[in-house]
């Protein structure tokens, strides 16, 4: 896996339990990339990318397995994540899922379920990107990312906190299912999802040493298996990979949560 490392101007957040969207805003609003010339714009035979197409097919799964942003498109995807699309998207999803869970007629036994993500999709890992004031692209380094991740510094989502609490009103029991390591990372896990205001969950699965092996897509299939398992309906699952959402088990309805800057299989 390889990540996108964001620019200087990337705005650290609190990891209080008010964290917001405003958080996350920056004065760039970039919606399209900018051509170097016309001919670019118009010669479609051209090799200039056009970068909101690719984070499109990215995003609905038509590119596969990709391992690094494309060069051309660091800068808008950089653009992306900091400005106000990133955000609002996010919202935008969350509230398609409120929708959704309003009109959903739960049992009301204990056992209707609502299964999150964790990475960079309750909790954002945006403050791990930044680094040296540049847009480039990286190998994924694990000692880093776990270094990152000890620190439980990571904000909420944009949007994704507020449907959690809604989701909770409803009586909905949250499931959270996460890739992160069961022995080390349990522990500053559950401090960094009540510091941003994830008080209450069900569930909160993380990898065994077992598991080490399974790709992202059996993984999260195995652990949506044992939550069946146990009598949990599973109504609602959002994440931010396709990796949690197919595979077996996946719900009852599905929401996405945008994230252009790396593919897990």
């Amino acid at each position: 896996m390889k990540l996108l490392v964001l620019p200087l101007f990337f705005l650290l957040v609190s990891t209080t339990a008010s964290a917001s969207r405003s958080s996350f805003l920056n004065p760039i609003h970039l919606l399209r990339q900018e051509y170097s010339s016309s001919e670019d714009h118009n010669n479609v035979a051209n090799t200039t990318l056009d970068c909101v197409s690719w984070r499109l097919a990215v995003e609905t799964n038509n590119i596969r397995n990709w391992e690094v942003i494309p060069d051309e498109c660091q800068t808008y995807i950089g653009h992306y994540m900091l400005g106000h699309q990133y955000p609002s998207d996010c919202e935008y999803v969350a509230g398609l899922a409120y929708d959704y869970a309003k009109g959903v007629e739960l049992v009301g036994d204990g056992k209707d379920a609502w299964v999150l993500d964790l990475d960079d999709t309750a909790l954002s890992n945006a403050p791990y990107y930044y680094v040296d004031n540049s847009y480039w692209a990286k190998d994924y380094n694990k000692t880093e990312f776990v270094e990152w991740e000890l620190k439980g510094e990571a904000p909420a989502v944009p949007g994704i906190l507020d449907l959690y609490n809604k989701l909770l009103e409803l009586e909905f029991k949250i499931v959270f299912i996460t890739g992160k390591d069961e022995t080390t990372l349990r522990n500053i896990t559950e401090y960094n999802l009540k510091n941003v205001g994830y008080h209450n969950w069900e569930k909160l699965l993380l990898r065994d040493s077992t598991e080490a092996s399974l790709t992202k897509l059996e993984y999260k299939s195995k652990k949506r298996a044992l939550v069946v398992a146990d009598g949990y309906r599973i109504w609602g699952n959002m994440g931010d990979q396709w990796s949690d959402l197919l595979g077996e088990n996946p719900g009852n309805r599905t929401f996405k949560v945008p994230m252009p800057m790396f593919y897990l299989k």
